[in-house]
């Protein structure tokens, strides 16, 4: 068993990274290269903006080589608890930016010809408890009429050709995909460098300053000067930003892929062939990889660390988890196991916008595979001055009590929602 990303080991590396000394002035500065940094970059080159890109480690590296390789719509909440906490107009708007951002994705595919595995398989939000068929079953009809019609509720007896599991039920969204991470973000490095933009790997940010108009930010290979910055490194912003280090919450995420499943393990287990995630508030989700290993995480444990040691023991967790729903899978052969850091917000809604002489985008929460490459490219626009597009600007920001940079609070967290799991 490897502990390393399956989408890292199994994806040709971007090869198109800055030589040299970090020096120079730039127009724009990014700091981060995941998916929406890259994709700002991306959009500022091809406007002919002078960009740099500043990544602590190799481009992917963090969550969005981390991930389970969902891209799916809808939003993390039930869209009917977000039209209670955003206002309709609000809600409806982030709901329809996530379906945006999987149009974005495939049309940046598309024209940069990225060899990704992207392909629309729909997702299914499954009932684990039949109580909690009731609850999608509220949500379905509210996002069905108000919002997203390629939806379907789907019963017990539908899911048998779906999902070899004794789930209660589930939520069909139709518009839904799926990709290889590695290889898309990947592309995506290689898209902005063609465009124009300057990559740097290895050249964390270790200092910031601003002033006369300008900023200066200083790596362990030189320094650079830039009229605007944009921060996307997510649960992994050094602690010199420290306002975004007081609202996010950086929490653990694990994953386990077997090796490749036979045709019938398939049949038994996953024939429908989709993006899947259970109801349970410490669920799991899971789908079939291009060459049909199960790939399946969860929020095995509560914690702020990602290494080795960390993720074999999220692994055990997540092996019997997986025997747990998949009991033909039980003792299957584990390839991969590895862990990544989610930016967890406190209402699980995403930010984006500019603070205290910044532009940034990041909170994702878990479900930024999807909306972060769209959001990326709105970013890069208002940096340019077109049409904000924010879908979440102005939406308040306080910073969570008690939290400067550790979160010491992650275990109670966890024992809250095993609570609310045991009795919900």
């Amino acid at each position: 068993m490897q502990f390393e990303s399956y989408w890292h080991d199994t994806a040709q590396p971007f090869a198109g990274g800055a030589q040299g000394p970090v020096d120079g002035h730039y127009d724009v500065a990014v700091i981060g290269a995941g998916f929406t940094g890259l994709a700002a970059a991306r959009q500022l080159a091809k406007a002919g903006v002078k960009v740099v890109v500043l990544e602590a480690e190799r481009v992917g590296w963090g969550a969005s080589g981390r991930n389970g390789g969902h891209l799916n719509n809808g939003l993390a909440h039930s869209f009917l608890s977000a039209k209670s906490a955003l206002g309709v107009e609000r809600a409806v708007a982030l709901y329809k930016a996530f379906d945006d951002s999987i149009d974005t994705i495939e049309a940046i595919i598309a024209e940069e010809g990225i060899d990704c595995n992207f392909r629309r398989a729909g997702k299914l939000k499954l009932a684990s408890k039949p109580q909690h068929l009731d609850a999608i079953a509220r949500n379905f009809e509210a996002v069905h009429r108000e919002v997203d019609p390629d939806t379907a509720l789907l019963t017990a007896s539908d899911l048998k050709s779906e999902v070899g599991s004794p789930f209660h039920g589930a939520m069909l969204s139709k518009k839904s995909a799926m990709m290889h991470m590695g290889r898309y973000v990947a592309g995506l490095a290689t898209a902005a460098a063609r465009h124009g933009a300057v990559i740097f790997e290895s050249s964390a940010v270790t200092a910031h300053r601003q002033g006369n108009g300008r900023h200066s930010l200083t790596t362990a290979r030189g320094t650079i000067t830039a009229d605007h910055v944009l921060v996307a490194t997510g649960a992994y912003t050094p602690s010199l930003f420290n306002y975004f280090r007081r609202r996010i919450i950086s929490v653990g995420s694990f994953l386990i892929a077997t090796r490749p499943l036979t045709d019938a393990e398939i049949a038994a287990t996953m024939p429908g062939n989709r993006t899947c995630v259970t109801s349970m508030n410490i669920g799991n989700y899971f789908r079939l990889s291009p060459e049909k290993r199960l790939i399946f995480g969860g929020r095995a444990r509560f914690s702020a660390t990602s290494d080795q040691q960390s993720d074999a023991r999220s692994g055990d967790i997540l092996r019997a988890s997986l025997a747990e729903i998949f009991p033909r899978l039980a003792g299957v052969e584990i390839d991969y196991c590895w862990g990544g850091l989610v930016d967890m917000t406190k209402d699980r809604y995403p930010r984006a916008g500019y603070v205290d002489g910044v532009w940034y985008a990041m909170g994702y929460s878990g479900h930024g595979a999807q909306l972060s490459t769209h959001l990326g490219m709105i970013m890069a626009d208002a940096i340019l001055g077109k049409v904000d597009r924010n879908p979440i600007k102005g939406l308040e920001w306080p910073a969570v009590p008690g939290h400067f940079g550790k979160p010491w609070f992650l275990p109670l967290v966890g024992l809250y929602y095993k609570t609310l799991d045991r009795f919900q």
